[in-house]
C-alpha cells in the first residue's frame, strides 16, 4: 500500500503541477503525519512545506515541530489565535447576539479549520504548492471533518483508508510511535475525538470494514451521522439546463 500510495502522488505531481511543492497543514498527529513521511517519500524533503497553525497557546505544538524536524521539511509557524479572536468579533458585531454564536459549537469549532485552509492556500501560492486533503476513510465516513476546511485540499492520500490502515501505514514509513498513537483532539474542548464522538475508532473501523458492531445504539448514532454528512462527500448539487 505504501508503494502504491507514493506512485499514486508522483502521478499527480507529474500530471498537475509538475516541479511544484507540496503544502501541508501539520498537527502533529496521526493523519498530518503520515501524508507529509509519504509527500517526503515520493518528491523529496525539499519539495514538501509544512504549516503548523496553533490558535493562540497550544499545548502540544512540540509534537509538530518534532515532526517536521523528524522529516527535515520546511516549515512555517502561523499563529491564526489573533486572527479568529478578530473574525468572530466582526461577526457579533455585524449585529449578531454573542449569546446565539456561544451557544453554537459548530460556528466556534468549524471556522478555525476554514481559516487554518485559507493559510494554506496562501502558502501554497507563494510556494507553486499544491495543498494535501489529510482526511482519512473512517472520519470522512461519520463528517468528523470540516468542508472547507480540513475536508478541502487539492489531493487526498488516506480519504480510502481507515484509521488503523493509516497507523499501519505509519509504522510502514518508519514514523515514531509519538506521531502515529497521539489521541486527536479537537483543540477546543479538552477531549479526544473519540470523547466526542461517543465510540471509538477500533469500532469504528469495525463496523465500516465488516458492518459488525455489538451496541445498537452505537449503530444508529455512526449510520445517523453517516447520512447527515454525506454532503461533505458529494459533488455541490447544481442546477443544470
Amino acid at each position: 500500500m505504501k508503494e502504491r500510495i507514493i506512485e499514486w502522488i508522483k502521478n499527480y505531481f507529474e500530471e498537475n503541477g509538475k516541479g511544484s511543492n507540496a503544502v501541508v497543514g501539520i498537527s502533529g498527529g496521526k493523519d498530518s503525519s503520515v501524508c507529509a513521511a509519504l509527500l517526503v517519500e515520493a518528491l523529496g524533503k525539499d519539495r514538501v512545506i509544512g504549516v503548523l497553525m496553533p490558535q493562540g497557546n497550544q499545548h502540544d505544538i512540540d509534537v509538530s515541530h518534532a515532526l517536521v524536524e523528524h522529516l527535515g521539511i520546511k516549515h512555517y509557524v502561523v499563529n491564526i489565535g489573533e486572527t479568529y479572536n478578530q473574525l468572530v468579533s466582526a461577526v457579533t458585531a455585524s449585529g449578531i447576539k454573542e449569546e446565539d454564536t456561544k451557544s453554537n459549537s459548530v460556528f466556534y469549532s468549524n471556522t478555525p479549520a476554514r481559516l487554518r485552509m485559507t493559510v494554506l492556500y496562501g502558502i501554497s501560492a507563494l510556494h507553486n504548492g499544491r495543498v494535501v486533503n489529510t482526511c482519512n476513510r473512517s472520519e470522512d465516513y461519520v463528517g468528523y471533518s470540516t468542508k472547507f476546511g480540513d475536508a478541502a485540499g487539492d489531493f487526498s492520500p488516506l480519504s480510502d483508508l481507515l484509521v488503523k490502515e493509516v497507523k499501519a501505514l505509519g509504522y510502514e514509513l518508519g514514523l515514531p510511535a509519538k506521531f502515529i498513537e497521539k489521541a486527536p483532539e479537537d483543540g477546543l474542548s479538552g477531549k479526544t475525538d473519540e470523547d466526542n464522538m461517543g465510540f471509538t475508532y477500533a469500532v469504528l473501523d469495525r463496523y465500516i470494514e465488516t458492518g459488525e458492531i455489538e451496541d445498537l445504539a452505537i449503530k444508529q448514532k455512526i449510520d445517523r451521522l453517516h447520512k447527515a454528512n454525506l454532503h461533505k462527500l458529494l459533488p455541490m448539487p447544481k442546477f443544470t439546463k
